[in-house]
């Protein structure tokens, strides 16, 4: 195991991970729309206007898979990640659209060792993400599963 990865033991309550910045592009939510969300409002501009969320709009799934990229970024690939039990919550607060650049954080809101699972913990997360407005668009909590330092799950 490298040392400089973290372990379930470095995701105390109440720790925060920066995420983002991440830049919008219109292209993106084309692409992206294309292949798993083919609606109008994500699709083409004029439809995105002419929609209650006023332009070119990321599918909230896209939101989503960016919250994702951001965590991984952040935390997820330098820890000893073992997946995600499911997510508890997640809501798309504001439209995201083409040209916003999002950022935000994620919390620690709890932190356990695992009985089924001796070496590992599960770690409960809140994030938050916001757009260069600090408007609040996605908001989402779920739980991690994290290996344990070894000469603690030993």
């Amino acid at each position: 195991m490298p040392a400089e990865k973290l372990t379930f033991e470095d995701f105390e309550p109440g720790r925060r991970f920066a995420l983002g910045p991440k830049l919008v592009l219109a292209e993106e939510i084309i692409e992206f729309a294309q292949e798993f969300d083919p609606q109008p409002m994500h699709l083409d501009e004029a439809a995105g206007r002419a929609s209650i969320l006023g332009g070119l709009a990321a599918s909230g799934w896209h939101t989503s898979s960016m919250l994702m990229r951001m965590m991984a970024d952040s935390y997820i690939l330098n820890a000893l990640c073992e997946g995600a039990p499911g997510i508890d919550l997640m809501e798309w607060r504001k439209p995201v659209l083409s040209g916003d650049t999002l950022q935000g954080h994620s919390t620690v809101l709890e932190a356990r060792p695992m009985r089924s699972r001796p070496g590992m913990g599960i770690a409960k997360f809140r994030h938050e993400v916001e757009n260069q407005r600090g408007e609040l668009v996605c908001l989402s909590e779920n739980s991690v599963m994290i290996r344990m330092r070894p000469e603690i799950a030993a």
